[in-house]
């Protein structure tokens, strides 16, 4: 069960070390107990001393059903992990001398990853002599950077490492995306007049 990896984690009643514990509740006044009346009452109301905070001095107790109190932690576990957004990033690759329809083509490829919540990070990789076109591969990855500036936001400019030029990107928020054309304005009509 998934319960057993949280049960080792806290102390519970007679497992409990110290002296003293101060008790928080709902029905109980938060006060510091001998570890000995701190069970009574925990007895009393038919519930578990749960140590919640070992590191306070003194450390901090709760009397509830241990079993209700790891529910509770397996449940606020679980909304967090749901409220976790997983980022993937896709990788596109450039050659120093992309032609024009292989670029267009690997910007639309972006533009589809971006608009999906991915980071994208593109390179130019460099092979034998190409290394002395990287001034091209920088220029190629800044138009690159320049044509999603709608759809996205540079984390990394260009950096040579190694063979390779790379360009991070990541999505811009879906509110803050920028209208690709600007609104016409009204054409207002002027009659001629023969002078």
């Amino acid at each position: 069960m998934k319960n057993d990896s949280l049960k080792g984690q806290h102390r519970i009643n007679e497992q409990i070390r110290a002296k003293e514990v101060r008790i928080v509740g709902d029905n109980i006044e938060s006060a510091v107990y001998p570890i000995a009346q701190a069970l009574k009452i925990a007895e009393e109301h038919e519930a578990d001393l749960v140590e919640i905070s070992p590191n306070a001095v003194p450390p901090v107790c709760r009397i509830i059903d241990y079993s209700k109190f790891l529910y509770q932690l397996k449940k606020r576990a679980k909304e967090q992990k749901a409220k976790q957004v997983k980022v993937n990033v896709k990788e596109i690759r450039f050659g120093p001398q992309t032609d024009e329809h292989d670029y267009n083509f690997k910007l639309k490829h972006a533009i589809g990853f971006l608009q999906n919540g991915d980071k994208v990070k593109a390179y130019v990789f460099f092979k034998g002599r190409s290394i002395l076109f990287k001034e091209q591969g920088e220029v190629l990855l800044l138009r690159f950077a320049n044509d999603l500036e709608d759809y996205a936001k540079v984390e990394q400019m260009p950096l040579l490492e190694g063979k390779r030029m790379t360009i991070a990107l990541s999505p811009k928020k879906p509110g803050a995306k920028k209208p690709s054309k600007p609104a016409a304005e009204p054409v207002q009509k002027t009659e001629k007049t023969n002078e």
